[in-house]
């Protein structure tokens, strides 16, 4: 099962290491990243394998508002991310 990650804030050095850090703490495996910069605010979409991670989904969406709490962070189950886009 995959989860999307989303943060979106203004830019600031360590976002993404304070993300992947996160991930890596709680054994959810990075698959894709992509981020931007644009006028100073940083904007990143991450999938992760949360197979064997040790928390839920839930707790990592806490973990990471503890960890960026200056920026509006989102992580859903890809079946909801997909149920959410569709037409």
């Amino acid at each position: 099962m995959r989860s999307i990650i989303s943060v979106i804030g203004k830019d600031e050095v360590g976002i993404l290491a304070k993300v992947s850090t996160l991930c890596a703490e709680h054994n959810a495996n990075i698959e894709a990243v992509t981020q931007h910069v644009v006028e100073g605010y940083f904007s990143m979409t991450m999938i992760a394998c949360v197979d064997d991670m040790d928390c839920s989904i839930g707790e990592l969406q806490e973990f990471l508002d503890k960890v960026l709490p200056e920026t509006k962070n989102h992580v859903m189950h890809e079946d909801i991310f997909h149920a959410m886009h569709r037409i």
